[in-house]
């Protein structure tokens, strides 16, 4: 095995260490995805909703206090109950669960807006953090739906 070859290998060897350490790098299985809270599905959501609304705004190129505002205007919990209500009718009899589901895990909330806009938000994280890991392609069809004011 010449030099080259055995640093591949160990960059190979390497890379499987990484995914075993970091098992959120694997793919869960359909039960250990039913096994996460809604609370957990929602943390993950929330996420996944920000990375993709931050990537929508990435062009035209602009200052990063105007990314800012814009994100920060699609991420409020209003913004999110209304895409919710947007998405609905298109929405399975499974994906309608994962939502009831998430509005009974939204504990508290900001002063700022009211129990039912804050379940609903939490609501919508809760379905792209399960479509995030379940079906990425059916959560890239509902994202297309979403009215993001570009």
């Amino acid at each position: 095995m010449s030099a080259t070859e055995a640093e591949d290998s160990k960059g190979n060897d390497q890379d499987r260490a990484k995914l075993e350490l970091y098992p959120s790098l694997l793919k869960l299985s359909a039960l250990e995805i039913k096994q996460l809270s809604p609370a957990a599905l929602a943390y993950v959501g929330d996420a996944v909703y920000e990375l993709y609304v931050r990537q929508t705004y990435l062009l035209p190129p602009k200052r990063q206090n105007t990314y800012h505002k814009q994100v920060v205007a699609q991420v409020r919990a209003e913004t999110q109950a209304r895409h919710l209500q947007s998405l609905q009718p298109y929405l399975t009899e499974t994906e309608l669960d994962i939502i009831r589901r998430g509005r009974n895990a939204a504990i508290g909330r900001p002063k700022r807006v009211t129990l039912a806009i804050y379940q609903q938000a939490t609501s919508l994280e809760a379905l792209i953090g399960y479509l995030y890991l379940s079906d990425r392609d059916r959560l890239n069809e509902l994202l297309a739906q979403l009215d993001l004011e570009i």
